[in-house]
């Protein structure tokens, strides 16, 4: 009877093992089979960790490698309103004007606050974000804020409230301020080019993201046992532009003042080396701070430079007699009848500034006569002067690595009408940009090669090795040698005692250049009182070392080119001569000795 007990209590506690095990091996099977997948990837959630390495971006440098975008190391900060003590008002005050926010946002954004899970339980809520970019400097100030209030008030929560976390992000920082920020733009908030070179480059510049791929404990520490990726990331490349910070700076301290004498909506201006097409300067003013650039950029973001068209006026009269002179069709001595101020051609009358009869070719440019530009094109005809037009490259965009250039506006003959043969010639009926007649006198500078122009001189890695270099690249000839010198020397008279430019002289400098005075075009018709001045020119006329076009738009009260552009044209070029020491034509005569009168101390 007990055996029988016995061996019935065996069998129980084996059917109960039996069960358990059972139970125990569904379970097993549950989560080594069934769910593997599903516990793998928690486990490896928990465990695992993947770090990401943002890169350096790269800076935007002079020519001289003179820094005009770099990026800073930067906090991102966070706070903890649990460990404020009912302090935040205080703590928002403290630091609102270091994180440029205001301080009742902050307070509120500080006020403790809870959440409630599913459950019903309710949590306290522990991370509040401050700032993602948040300088070194700013960081280092808010802690000592904070140790402060802390040791004010014996809470010493308070300097573990507002701290900061992860890798450090990075700022943008561009040394001059608002120096060349159409050129080179700005950031958004992600840290994506949005403007200018910027944008432009912008694949260039941020490099390439690394990575490590590592193992924690429980208690999150790496297990560097266990790491096992580790990617560093790649440095941005620096991108070396062509301008000259400080020809920059001399072009747009002119400008400003050009803009504020004259009350004009706008100033811009263009330096180039006309040999190479090397962009020196890019100027538009108003600008705006891409530090900081806000609204700003929807009021003054427009690069004019390269974004806006304009009526060229009297600069464009290079295109119709070089043409002319190219095509054999006349010389710089062949007189033209400019009929005493008044022409008559299909029913419409052309007029000049002034009563002349016969001029010379050269005296039409010096003189910057409409009837005889208009008398040249004539002989041209229509399709040789929309060929010249091309062929200077008006039209068609110059290849600026930059966003938003416009092509201008050159309609071919079979669009014109029966006046636009004479109303073209002299700068009407046609629209340019800036930079287009930059390089078309350029071209005439030069010897008559139409060059491209040139902005980014190269990229450069952080070590220095240059990875990609632009060189002066010729698109097409576009006049001979033999005319590009007759309309230096035609150039060169506008800028003499009897041109319209006589006030661009410079002292030891032979110029040449041209004014421009344009009415502006609204809704099919001139604008009453509203005028675009300019004046472009090179110097040393017979090797000129620099190209520089002012453009002033709707000065007031005056507006000719001779008396708004001509003087900024003045100041920036002898200023340029001094800064970039170039050669005089001629030396200047000597000054006399002078005498040194010592006189006896009594």
């Amino acid at each position: 009877m007990a055996k029988t007990l016995q061996i019935r209590r065996l069998l129980g506690m084996a059917a109960l093992l039996g069960t358990a095990f059972s139970v125990v091996g569904m379970r097993l099977v549950e989560l080594q089979v069934v769910r593997h997948e599903e516990l793998a990837a928690r486990a490896r959630q928990q465990t695992h960790r993947e770090v990401a390495f943002e890169p350096r971006r790269g800076e935007i440098r002079d020519r001289n490698g003179i820094p005009l975008a770099r990026s800073l190391p930067a906090k991102a900060v966070y706070a903890d309103p649990s460990l404020l003590g009912g302090r935040h008002v205080e703590v928002a005050h403290a630091i609102a004007p270091l994180l440029e926010q205001d301080p009742r946002e902050l307070a509120r954004a500080l006020e403790p606050r809870y959440l409630t899970r599913s459950g019903g339980e309710q949590v306290t809520v522990q991370y509040v974000s401050l700032g993602r970019r948040v300088s070194r400097e700013t960081w280092e100030e808010i802690r000592r804020r904070m140790e402060q209030l802390a040791a004010t008030h014996g809470q010493g929560d308070l300097k573990r409230a507002v701290t900061t976390e992860g890798a450090d992000s990075q700022i943008r920082y561009y040394p001059g301020g608002r120096m060349a920020a159409h050129v080179l733009g700005f950031l958004n908030y992600e840290g994506e080019g949005v403007h200018g070179i910027e944008l432009m480059f912008n694949e260039k510049l941020k490099g390439i993201r690394g990575w490590r791929r590592t193992e924690v404990d429980s208690s999150r520490h790496e297990l560097v046992a266990f790491r096992d990726q580790n990617v560093k990331p790649e440095e941005g490349l620096n991108v070396i532009l062509t301008l000259d910070e400080r020809v920059q700076g001399i072009v747009e301290a002119e400008l400003a003042e050009t803009l504020a004498r004259f009350n004009a909506v706008s100033a811009s201006a263009v330096v180039a080396r006309p040999r190479t097409g090397e962009i020196l300067a890019m100027a538009t003013l108003p600008n705006f701070d891409p530090n900081d650039p806000g609204r700003e950029v929807a009021l003054n973001g427009r690069n004019r430079v390269i974004s806006d068209q304009i009526e060229p006026g009297s600069t464009f009269k290079i295109v119709a007699v070089s043409a002319a002179l190219n095509e054999g069709l006349l010389s710089l001595q062949d007189r033209i009848d400019c009929e005493q101020q008044r022409f008559l051609y299909a029913g419409r009358y052309l007029r000049d500034t002034h009563p002349y009869g016969l001029l010379t070719v050269q005296e039409v440019i010096a003189k910057s006569s409409n009837i005889g530009t208009a008398k040249i094109a004539l002989r041209l005809g229509g399709e040789g002067l929309y060929e010249y037009m091309q062929r200077f490259g008006y039209g068609r965009t110059t290849g600026l690595p930059l966003p938003n250039e416009v092509t201008g506006t050159v309609y071919p003959p079979a669009r014109w009408d029966g006046l636009m043969i004479t109303r073209i010639p002299m700068g009407q009926a046609v629209a340019v940009t800036p930079i287009q007649m930059v390089m078309a006198y350029s071209a005439i500078a030069n010897g008559g090669n139409l060059m491209r122009p040139i902005l980014v001189d190269r990229l450069e890695d952080a070590s220095g090795v240059v990875v990609a270099r632009n060189e002066p690249t010729r698109i097409r000839r576009v006049i001979s040698e033999e005319v590009a010198a007759d309309m230096v020397e035609s150039l060169k008279m506008v800028v003499s005692s009897n041109g319209t430019a006589r006030m661009a002289q410079l002292e030891h400098y032979r110029v040449a250049g041209k004014t421009g005075t344009a009415q502006k075009p609204e809704a099919g018709r001139y604008a009453p009182g509203k005028y675009v001045a300019s004046f472009i020119g090179f110097f040393p006329a017979d090797k000129p070392e620099v190209c520089i076009y002012v453009v002033v738009d709707e000065p007031k009260p005056m507006y000719y080119g001779s008396v708004v552009a001509v003087p900024a044209f003045k100041n920036i070029a002898q200023r340029l001569a001094n800064y970039l020491n170039i050669p005089p034509d001629s030396p200047p005569a000597p000054r006399p000795p002078s005498t040194l009168v010592v006189r006896g101390v009594n």
